[in-house]
């Protein structure tokens, strides 16, 4: 599910970067003890048992292939499928949702070995944490005055793997459409909504700020005129870059920079001509296409992350996918108001999750989830749990 953080992209405006940009130091894979995980005896890792299973059947597709935990490191990170499918079964046998606490430690102390991935000092707690949620809003089937259509990725939109032409750029990609022979730039926000592609159709039609809000977190529950919900998840993005619109509003002085929040956006937006309040969304041009989440397996857990398995409340973490690979287990360490000491699995990714120490928790659907996921900007350190075989140098 791709998304973007809810508490820094949305919310916050960020610093403006610097004219000289300074080289990123290298990153580094430090092996540590699970002594060293800071509140590691008291988390109930057997709850991250079933989560971790989930990834599995993504994981063990290709078992005579092999999986990369580390992308973001050369030499480090490979194990092979059948080490992959042993661990697997290994951890099915413990019992999925009733896997005892000890026999859960034991094999995860057994067969993975802590690795803090940094480019600073083992002792700096430089990550960050935010969080983002399921959110539930109202929609339409038809057009209705001062609703706009949510629509499903358009058959004229191209995205191409850059690393398949080239090693260097694994993991990074572009979106656009053909002109001609040549490949350029999509749609942006404004254009797409004043004149929908012929290419793709509504699902559904809704409040313009609702629909930014759904476009933050990826993926949502729509209730419809007559109650019915339709789950719908992250299907495409138009290519552009996403701008964040508190950004916009601190810069055009209709919001300071210490107010800025999740509530003070949507209230500036609510009250605001819509014009302005056009402009401002528009401030962003990156668009997010969806698909209807049909049949998902459980209907009590989350939308499908970037990895294709359905998160879990508190246990599911977004990561750079271009560092680290899907179905990691993750230990965290926040700090701030909410501290958590705690095991999780990583199965998405987002538009503003980059970095090796920064990190997007899933805090499941409802009101509640929405403001802890809104409020949530945290220090701390991240230490993820690689297979044995895939620590550097291992044989």
């Amino acid at each position: 599910m791709k998304r973007f953080a809810l508490a820094l992209s949305l919310l916050a405006v960020g610093c403006a970067t610097s004219p000289k940009e300074r080289p990123l130091a290298p990153l580094t894979a430090l092996p540590i003890s699970f002594a060293a995980l800071d509140g590691w005896e008291e988390d109930r890792v057997a709850e991250a048992v079933p989560v971790f299973l989930r990834s599995c059947a993504k994981l063990t597709k290709n078992p005579a292939g092999t999986v990369d935990f580390l992308p973001g490191i050369e030499n480090s990170g490979e194990v092979s499928g059948a080490v992959i499918t042993d661990l697997c079964l290994q951890a099915a046998m413990l019992g999925g949702e009733d896997a005892p606490e000890g026999a859960a430690r034991r094999f995860i102390e057994t067969n993975f070995t802590p690795v803090l991935v940094s480019r600073k000092t083992p002792e700096s707690r430089e990550a960050l944490f935010t969080g983002y949620f399921e959110p539930t809003y109202p929609a339409n089937s038809a057009p209705a005055p001062g609703l706009v259509p949510v629509l499903t990725r358009p058959d004229n939109l191209i995205t191409v793997d850059l690393g398949a032409f080239d090693p260097s750029l694994a993991g990074k990609r572009v979106a656009g459409q053909v002109s001609g022979n040549r490949l350029v730039p999509y749609a942006t926000h404004q254009e797409i909504i004043t004149t929908p592609p012929e290419e793709t159709a509504p699902l559904a039609f809704m409040d313009p700020t609702d629909l930014l809000f759904l476009q933050i977190q990826g993926s949502g529950r729509l209730v419809m005129e007559d109650g019915e919900v339709m789950r719908v998840g992250y299907a495409a993005q138009n290519g552009h870059k996403y701008v964040p619109v508190g950004r916009t509003l601190v810069k055009d002085g209709a919001l300071p920079l210490e107010a800025v929040s999740m509530q003070s956006i949507r209230d500036w937006l609510r009250a605001a001509p819509d014009e302005d309040a056009a402009r401002v969304r528009y401030s962003n041009p990156s668009y997010v296409f969806f698909t209807t989440l049909d049949g998902l397996p459980d209907p009590e857990l989350g939308p499908l992350g970037a990895q294709g398995v359905q998160l879990t409340t508190r246990r599911s973490l977004a990561v750079d996918d271009e560092i680290y690979g899907y179905g990691l287990p993750v230990w965290l360490e926040r700090d701030g108001e909410t501290p958590e000491r705690a095991l999780y699995i990583a199965q998405d990714t987002g538009g503003a999750i980059t970095g090796a120490q920064r990190a997007d928790v899933f805090f499941g659907a409802g009101e509640e989830a929405g403001e802890a996921a809104g409020v949530l900007k945290a220090p701390g350190r991240m230490i993820v749990l690689l297979p044995n075989s895939a620590l550097p140098d291992a044989p």
